[in-house]
């Protein structure tokens, strides 16, 4: 069973509303089409954490470099995570990592991953600290 149609109210007094304009963010982040040009139809993808260091080789950017790409190489002076782009940038996560593949390839751009430290710290240091705790 489907519920009734209702029709929309409009206020007696006044013009009829307008419709809202579409929201569109610096950067293109509101429209999906600006997305998919600035990603590329293929959309390949590094394995890029969000944590991922980020440091441009060189900070002047090639001339066949996009305006994208230019803005992550001046960002990309000092180290940045990948995170920090993305914020930076106002693009979505997928999207700068698009961009950071095309650049890993075309060397304009290392990526260093961050340092991971073992699960579990080494038994001989612990029993070091216990010894030292008990003798106090």
């Amino acid at each position: 069973m489907t519920p009734p149609k209702r029709l929309r109210r409009t206020p007696l007094d006044g013009p009829p509303p307008q419709p809202a304009a579409p929201a569109g963010r610096k950067g293109g982040g509101g429209n999906p089409e600006r997305l998919y040009v600035v990603a590329g139809p293929d959309g390949e993808r590094a394995d890029l954490d969000l944590v991922t260091l980020i440091v441009a080789r060189s900070p002047d950017p090639p001339p066949s470099a996009t305006p994208e790409q230019a803005a992550l190489l001046r960002l990309c002076v000092a180290p940045l995570s990948v995170a920090e782009l993305s914020a930076y940038l106002n693009l979505p996560f997928g999207v700068v990592t698009v961009l950071l593949t095309e650049m890993l390839t075309a060397e304009l751009v290392q990526a260093r991953s961050s340092i991971v430290r073992k699960a579990l710290p080494d038994r001989s240091l612990l029993e070091a600290v216990m010894h030292g705790l008990q003798r106090l």
